[in-house]
């Protein structure tokens, strides 16, 4: 019997058995599906991150407080309250001599808050910030006007809506000069942001920004920043920038070089390595964890073909009777475990790229721009490890039917 009418063999058997043979292959499926997903969801999570980083601007630094890993996140995006980074620091960063590079900045305070008017309310986020930052994010106002430094030195109580936030308390009605009370005080509405989207896996349109020197005094009650943004004029001159601002804020902390900083200054590039790592690394964490179904789906098959080569003692010991060898019959069986396995696999395959697919539609349905990606990588490795997995765990049940002995295989009852 050749390769060809084995692999016929394999394919009438499972016809004959559809149950059996689908339970069987179960668990490479699901194996096989959750590799496949795994792979292109973490490809679609960096997209996310790389097009919301590049979406706000290449010549972007980002200041933190605390001393971060180069290679890590920033300690404080971990939920550490850092209180080492205030504005005035930011301020110090705009001079012409000793920062030539550095544009502009804003500082960001953040807070949640209810926001309300005339008995519609909203629960949203406010967000203390510079004048500078329609300049600074490359963004504008879709009505009215942003505060200007004058309101911010005067700790006016201003407000810019989000889209979203304008539609949940005015609807169609014209916010411009109304008052909306946020928290406990009552601030003008001054203009409407357009449309944002998400960034950072926060929804921009359901904030209010309010001066920074605003949100500090009134809202939340601190003087402090949480992290600050710095515009750079020029790509190619980021490290050159990064260099003066951390001389520049080691004066102002009094820090002698060489010593520990208390402040982490990363640019757009810095951002994008961290967070590919720390996604990468979940990534086939989840990957691993997807093979111990492969492995159990493997044992699995070993086990049911175990039991097919109980269940065919006879027909073993006839076809050694007329003259099969034992590599024939070695054969036999390991193609079928490869049929099995390889079977399970394609349809692991198209079942993955199915529920990937999905994911992204249900991901982009809630404003993030995630690319739906499948990897040739994935596929290949869907492929091999299927086929590897049938061999494998085939051989052990190929290796007892071709050493049955054919006299007893055909007394077996």
């Amino acid at each position: 019997m050749n390769f060809k009418d084995n692999i016929h063999n394999s394919i009438n058997l499972f016809r004959q058995n559809k149950i059996l043979a689908f339970l069987t292959m179960l668990g490479i499926i699901i194996g096989i599906a959750g590799v496949i997903v795994i792979i292109s969801a973490g490809n679609g999570a960096q997209s996310l991150i790389t097009n919301q980083i590049k979406s706000q601007g290449s010549n972007l630094v980002a200041i933190f407080p605390g001393n971060g890993e180069d290679e890590g996140p920033p300690v404080s995006v971990m939920g550490i309250v850092i209180t080492t980074l205030k504005y005035d620091d930011m301020k110090a960063l705009k001079d012409p001599l000793r920062a030539p590079d550095v544009l502009d900045y804003t500082g960001y305070v953040r807070g949640s808050a209810n926001a309300s008017w005339q008995g519609n309310k909203a629960d949203t986020s406010y967000v203390g910030v510079s004048a500078s930052l329609p300049f600074i994010e490359d963004t504008a106002v879709q009505a009215g006007s942003f505060f200007t430094a004058e309101d911010e030195n005067g700790l006016q109580k201003v407000a810019v809506l989000g889209s979203d936030v304008k539609k949940d308390l005015f609807n169609d009605r014209d916010p411009i000069n109304e008052l909306v009370k946020i928290g406990k005080h009552s601030f003008r509405v001054i203009g409407v942001m357009r449309e944002r989207g998400t960034a950072g896996f926060t929804n921009q349109d359901n904030q209010i920004y309010v001066p920074i020197t605003t949100a500090q005094k009134l809202l939340s009650g601190i003087n402090y920043v949480n992290f600050a943004r710095v515009k750079i004029s020029d790509e190619t001159r980021i490290d050159a920038a990064m260099d003066d601002i951390k001389e520049i804020l080691r004066e102002r902390h009094s820090i002698d070089i060489g010593a520990p900083i208390d402040f982490d200054v990363r640019s757009q590039r810095d951002a994008l390595n961290a967070l590919f790592k720390v996604t990468s690394a979940v990534k086939f964490f989840l990957v691993a964890v997807a093979a111990v179904a492969l492995l159990v789906g493997g044992i699995g098959i070993m086990n049911i073909m175990l039991a097919s080569v109980q269940e065919r003692v006879r027909e073993i010991g006839l076809r050694k009777a007329v003259g099969a060898q034992s590599r024939q019959i070695l054969s036999q069986f390991l193609v079928e475990t490869v049929v099995i396995t390889s079977l399970a696999g394609i349809v692991g395959i198209f079942l993955g790229i199915f529920v990937s697919y999905l994911l992204s539609l249900i991901v982009q349905s809630f404003g993030y721009d995630w690319t739906f990606s499948i990897s040739v990588f994935s596929v290949l490795l869907s492929v091999i490890v299927s086929s590897l997995i049938g061999f494998i765990f085939g051989l052990v049940p190929a290796r007892r039917a071709s050493r049955l002995d054919p006299i007893e295989a055909l007394r077996y009852e």
